[in-house]
């Protein structure tokens, strides 16, 4: 029996902390999952859920809940991160704050792979194919 699509948002940020922090012996393995808020409920306007660094202690984005989505915060490499969300066919927007920021939406747990691959092109890492 094929189990339901997943549209939980809780679901897809564990599915997304998950291939990135669980990545030792690859391009992925220079990230980490921090700040891990592990009673953050999903709500409309998205709550914080963790932030997404690099291994010198670089921030490269923090991910938000939603009820039925995700959304992931660049606050830098933007151009890149719009660039490889608009070839992954994930929907962007900016975000009016000062500095401006860009926002990656997961509606899916099918996402996920794809939203990796956005993170990977944010930190200049290599496509895993």
């Amino acid at each position: 029996m094929v189990e339901s699509e997943i549209t939980d948002g809780r679901r897809i940020a564990e599915l997304l902390a998950s291939e990135i922090d669980g990545r030792d012996d690859d391009e992925l393995a220079v990230l980490s999952v921090t700040d891990a808020d592990r009673d953050a409920e999903p709500a409309v306007g998205g709550t914080q859920a963790y932030t997404i660094e690099a291994d010198d202690g670089t921030r490269i984005a923090r991910v938000f809940l939603h009820p039925e989505r995700v959304h992931i915060e660049f606050d830098s490499e933007q151009d890149v991160a719009i660039e490889a969300a608009a070839r992954e066919s994930l929907r962007t927007r900016p975000k009016a704050t000062t500095p401006p920021k860009t926002l990656v939406f997961l509606e899916r747990g099918a996402d996920v792979k794809r939203g990796v691959r956005v993170v990977q092109a944010a930190v200049g890492a290599p496509d895993e194919g």
